[in-house]
């Protein structure tokens, strides 16, 4: 798949492609990004790409302009078929949380996509209205551009990818993944067995695999319950929740189990 990202500043992508595990997926090609400077299609001596905002107020706004030059050739560029045209994503404070499901989406589909990193108070609307599918937001907080939140989406595609992880069931075992029913994943321990006071649970040393699982499984539903009691409403309605993992839950919402 082929991700294009529009950004004024590629530079801040080269270390995410060169450390870490992410890597593997565009060392070996199944990852293809592309970076694109909307400022090489902007016109003049000085490749301006923002202005002041019409109504006046604080920061500029990027150009319509030199996005959509840039955007076209992006199009020129992948050449794709009839039909399997690259949707334009845009990260934005009013988009759609990114989330494991979107996740999931994304790196299963073929297309990939186009990534627009805005930047200063934003971009014209019209450049929006007329050529953005779609918008994603990390959260309710503002960045000082979208890089951050591309090199977010990419990272957790390109794990998701074959052969990426040493493990090829590794990413099963996170958070929010279909797996684990959508659960928060449980606390995990190495060497030595005994740190600061502190001793691995006896459940881990057992060797017994069935009590291990058990343990696991209460531990990620008391973290569940605790911290994103959301998550347990969304596995209640589609029905992910066993009458086991309900007794677990009532033990620890009446605060008999301990974590």
């Amino acid at each position: 798949m082929r991700f294009d990202v529009i950004t004024l500043f590629p530079e801040l992508f080269a270390p995410f492609l060169e450390a870490g595990i992410a890597r593997r997926a565009y060392a070996s090609g199944q990852i293809d990004l592309k970076l694109w400077n909307p400022r090489e299609h902007a016109e003049g001596n000085y490749r301006r790409v923002d202005d002041r905002p019409f109504g006046g107020g604080p920061g500029m706004v990027m150009l319509a302009e030199p996005l959509a030059l840039c955007l076209a050739a992006i199009r020129a560029d992948r050449a794709d078929a009839p039909g399997q045209a690259a949707p334009v994503l845009l990260f934005s404070p009013i988009g759609e949380v990114l989330r494991h499901t979107m996740v999931e989406r994304w790196a299963a589909d073929v297309r990939g996509a186009i990534l627009v990193c805005g930047r200063y108070e934003g971009i014209d609307q019209r450049f929006i209205d007329r050529h953005v599918d779609a918008q994603i937001s990390l959260g309710d907080f503002v960045l000082s551009g979208g890089e951050i939140a591309a090199l977010a989406l990419l990272d957790a595609v390109a794990r998701l990818q074959p052969g990426v992880l040493n493990d090829e069931g590794s990413h099963q075992a996170d958070s929010f993944n279909p797996a684990l029913d959508g659960l928060l994943d449980c606390p995990h321990y190495t060497r030595p067995e005994a740190w600061g006071g502190q001793r691995v649970p006896a459940e881990l040393l057992s060797g017994h695999h069935t009590q291990i699982e058990q343990w696991r499984r209460a531990q990620r539903l008391a973290l569940t319950v605790r911290h994103r009691p959301d998550l347990i409403a969304a596995a209640r309605a589609d029905g992910r929740l066993s009458a086991a993992d309900e007794a677990l839950l009532r033990q620890v919402q009446g605060d008999s189990l301990s974590i």
